[in-house]
């Protein structure tokens, strides 16, 4: 939007109700512009004021023409735009010295913000101070040049127009000749530009990552006395996805379904059991993580990765399965950049044969799973599609709520014994740093795990 202009009309009172209360709400939003505008005024009334003075025969032409160009103008928009200037002109005999701006937020596209300090419209200039994005993808132009790309959710500090702190979340910079030295810190890193394209993740799970797309940057790291240098196609991850092998994951009893109610079955329930598995197994077994990672690709092999869901069903044997419905909640996997990843869409798969439901999470990894759950297409004897689901790029860390009539069939038929669901996602991305999808598993802090609600009734 160009406030310059809204503020020339509405010195000549063309402004309808709607771009009034636009630009007034910018005008509270942004100093420099609240001082442009009040300049604006004062400068219109003093000239004003002199053309009253000219003689009569200009002022009857300049009346006559006026009245040729200009709208009624409504007595409420004189009214607020007086009020306006008195209050905003009395603060200014007062004001402190403006807070100079380092950086300019050009791009806001459906984005949602909440604990921001700094303006969220596209087009504010930014001071240093925090932006704080739950939703969408925001793009900010530091005045050295340097642009940045705030993947949400995400917390980023600006602090100068050559420096920002990522507390968490994910940003790619672009960083031309001219702001060569720009620098992105994180809780484990400092990355320094050397003339490139880059991507940082932060993420209290996944620790800090950061992939070059394009030239070289140069990593300080505290424990580290020498700096790292990473060049075009390299990446850097510190701080892994934690795990407790010394602690024992809390097992919970059956819970009784009451009638007509919903009774929630996690994968920690009896002998319920969740993890990922990912092509090449780089990391071993994944079934102690506190995450489930969920990644499709054609670009990089090893990165495709599936999650693996069983639920213990004992308890519903003596039941009518009525319904049900599958909840995941998802969470940051401190991988890839949603920038790279368009909406994507998963499907949920049940598995029919029951051998492979004795999968182990101690075990399992893409070498030795069952050759259906690793295959490319899936076998209508094996397996049974459920349902589908779409994460939209730049979506909030939030409950997904799954359910279909095929799903609560899958769950009438496997009641009284285990019921293993796979999720998988079927779209790509553009580049083989997109983000890798995941969600809470058993064995995260405080996320919920996967969870089947399932309605029942007595059998007569």
């Amino acid at each position: 939007m160009n406030y310059d202009e809204l503020i020339d009309r509405s010195l000549d009172g063309q402004l309808t109700e709607a771009e009034w209360n636009e630009l007034q709400a910018a005008i509270i939003a942004d100093n420099a512009l609240r001082s442009k505008y009040v300049e604006q005024r004062w400068l219109h009334a003093q000239l004003s004021a002199e053309a009253d003075s000219l003689p009569h025969i200009f002022k009857e032409e300049s009346v006559s023409n006026d009245s040729k160009r200009r709208p009624i103008i409504s007595y409420w928009i004189n009214a607020a735009a007086a009020i306006v200037v008195l209050a905003l002109g009395a603060a200014l005999l007062f004001k402190k010295p403006e807070t100079p701006t380092v950086a300019t937020l050009i791009e806001a596209k459906d984005c949602r913000w909440a604990g921001s300090e700094l303006p969220t419209y596209e087009g504010a200039e930014l001071p240093a101070g925090t932006l704080s994005l739950v939703e969408g993808m925001a793009t900010i132009q530091f005045h050295s040049g340097a642009t940045v790309t705030l993947e949400a959710p995400a917390v980023l500090d600006v602090k100068s127009e050559m420096q920002c702190h990522l507390v968490e979340g994910s940003v790619v910079a672009d960083v031309p000749e001219s702001a060569h030295g720009f620098t992105i810190k994180t809780e484990k890193m400092e990355v320094i530009d050397l003339g490139t394209k880059f991507g940082v993740t932060s993420s209290p799970i996944g620790g800090s990552h950061v992939f070059v797309f394009e030239g070289e940057v140069k990593v300080n790291q505290d424990e580290v006395d020498k700096p790292t240098h990473i060049l075009t196609g390299k990446s850097l991850h510190l701080g892994s996805t934690p795990t407790a092998p010394d602690q024992e994951i809390s097992r919970t009893e059956q819970p009784t379904p009451k009638e007509g109610n919903w009774t929630a079955i996690t994968t920690a329930v009896g002998r319920g059991k969740d993890a990922y598995i990912r092509f090449g197994d780089a990391h071993g077994p994944t079934g102690n993580q506190p995450v489930l990672m969920v990644k499709k690709t054609d670009l990089a092999a090893p990165n495709n990765r599936r999650a693996l869901l069983t639920f213990d069903l004992g308890s519903l044997r003596t039941k009518r399965v009525e319904a049900g419905h599958l909840t995941l909640k998802m969470e940051a996997s401190g991988l890839g950049f949603a920038s790279m990843v368009p909406d994507s869409q998963f499907a949920v798969y049940g598995v029919l044969d029951p051998a492979i439901d004795t999968w182990r999470e101690s075990k399992l990894l893409w070498e030795n799973a069952p050759e259906p759950v690793v295959a490319d297409t899936f076998d209508s004897k094996t397996f049974v599609r459920l349902a589908e689901f779409e994460i939209r790029k730049g979506s909030p860390h939030k409950l997904i709520d799954i359910s279909s009539d095929e799903l609560g069939k899958f769950i009438s038929d496997h009641k009284g014994t285990l019921a293993t669901l796979m999720i998988v996602r079927e779209t790509g991305e553009f580049d083989q740093q997109g983000l890798v999808h995941a969600f809470a598993s058993k064995e995260h802090p405080s996320g919920p795990a996967p969870t089947l609600w399932i309605k029942t009734a007595s059998l007569k």
